[in-house]
């Protein structure tokens, strides 16, 4: 029995002592400094080498020949955003811009765009710590899009980085910004597993970007009076695989605004409803350590999570999901997509409803699985981020979870949890040493990934 037990710790220390998978990390963006999105685009200072500035609020960069090839079979997005002087809450997106191959430039309106990700920045006072916050995204159905030689043939892939800022309130409100016009820095990095070769089976269709969705202006909906817009696409061959990527977040902060009421969102595919949802987290207790402006969204006291379902469809300092409807097999020839909102009001014919769509499909295999998408997996989150060992797990799409996973850097595995439906349960990890940790949560649909920390 001494020996088997020897023989066993032996095991342990090998598999302990592997090193993790190659990643590759590409640094897209690197702290490059945003400006007043309603002044004259800045000229002086230049922006870094080989990024553009088209606005104040956006900035591209080309990936390269060599970056492209480096990209594997996964793919994760960070997007940080630090305080400059702007201390509202303002929305962000990330795009993909395909570029004709070989322009060194070019004019956003002139090109097709998908947006990747979707964020809102915290209420930041650049004095206040912490500075900054980071968001996290699994991008890996994107991976194959990268490797596919007949995009890649056709185009350059751009990748934007937007966030639109003021700085006129920090002017007067936040030491230090007075006559200033710069309000966010703003930096974009990817994580890749081993270089996966090339693919020639994937096929992308850009259907709507940034599109507004409201009732009262006709180029927002189908019908005047009503929340309904309709997109018709050609899909060029069968697809033995296909999803929708979907991307929307209600905005109007007027009084009885769409921005302070969540309705339920409906979304179809050849008429047969595929997707119903209602936005808004359980909670948004989770990003208030990022709003270190006083402001009137979080208040000066935590709130319920009663009271945040109340009025909140997103948070100040969280991302906007990013919701995959799958369709399975798809056949070449004309179909249709559709978003509805039918319980929207629009108070005063304001606010309105940005959506972004585009399908991607496969005409042999199927697609990669994305951890954590609403539609997918879930949209866990975990909170307080750092914790002193009690990490609560929010799953607001109350997913049915099989277990969940706690690994530390070494990949070795630290605690394991039951699973469970509930809205939200708590991992008791005090007897964990100081340092950083990934959640599995394991479901039906596939695994989301977590990254925490423990602080003691």
């Amino acid at each position: 029995m001494k020996k088997l037990f020897l023989s066993f710790c032996v095991v342990l220390l090998a598999l302990a002592s592997q090193p993790l998978a190659a990643q590759t990390t590409i640094s897209v963006l690197n702290g490059v400094l945003y400006y007043d999105g309603y002044a004259t685009t800045v000229t002086n200072p230049a922006p870094p080498a080989g990024v553009i500035r088209h606005r104040n609020d956006l900035y591209a960069r080309q990936l390269t020949t060599a970056e492209l090839q480096s990209i594997g079979t996964t793919l994760s997005m960070k997007v940080t955003i630090a305080a400059a002087c702007d201390n509202y809450d303002r929305i962000g997106n990330v795009n993909l811009a395909l570029v004709p191959k070989g322009a060194t430039t070019y004019t956003p309106a002139n090109v097709q765009h998908i947006e990747v990700a979707r964020y809102i920045t915290p209420f930041m006072n650049k004095n206040v710590a912490p500075g900054s916050v980071s968001y996290d995204y699994d991008i890996s159905n994107m991976a194959a899009l990268f490797k596919e030689t007949s995009l890649n043939a056709s185009y350059d892939f751009w990748l934007e980085l937007q966030v639109f800022g003021v700085p006129y309130a920090a002017n007067t409100q936040v030491a230090g910004c007075a006559g200033r016009s710069d309000v966010f820095y703003g930096s974009l990095e990817l994580t890749t597993n081993a270089a996966a070769p090339a693919q020639s089976n994937n096929v992308l269709l850009p259907l709507l970007f940034q599109a507004s969705l409201n009732n009262y202006q006709a180029a927002a909906t189908d019908t005047l009076g009503k929340t309904t817009r309709t997109v018709t696409m050609n899909v060029p061959a069968n697809l033995t695989d296909a999803a929708l990527f979907l991307i929307t977040s209600n905005h109007g902060a007027n009084s009885g605004g769409e921005e302070y009421n969540r309705r339920m969102h409906y979304a179809y595919f050849d008429k047969n409803l595929k997707l119903s949802y209602t936005p808004g987290r359980v909670s948004c207790e989770p990003y208030r350590q990022y709003n270190t402006q006083a402001n009137g969204i979080y208040g000066p006291s935590p709130r319920t999570d009663a009271q945040w379902q109340s009025f909140s469809n997103w948070c100040p300092g969280d991302k906007i999901d990013i919701r995959r409807i799958s369709l399975g097999a798809v056949a070449a020839g004309t179909h249709t997509f559709r978003i509805r909102v039918p319980d929207a009001v629009f108070v005063g014919a304001q606010g309105d409803i940005p959506t972004s769509v585009y399908l991607q499909g496969k005409t042999s295999g199927v697609l990669t699985a994305v951890a954590g998408s609403r539609g997918a997996a879930g949209a866990f989150f975990l909170y307080p981020n750092p914790s002193a060992g009690l990490v609560t797990v929010a799953n607001p799409a109350g997913v049915a979870v099989k277990e969940l996973v706690v690994r530390n850097t070494l990949g070795q595995v630290v605690h394991r949890a039951v699973g469970s439906a509930a809205s939200q349960f708590v991992l008791s990890l005090g007897s964990l040493a100081a340092g950083t940790y990934v959640a599995e949560i394991y479901t039906a649909e596939g695994v989301a990934t977590r990254t925490f920390q423990v602080a003691r």
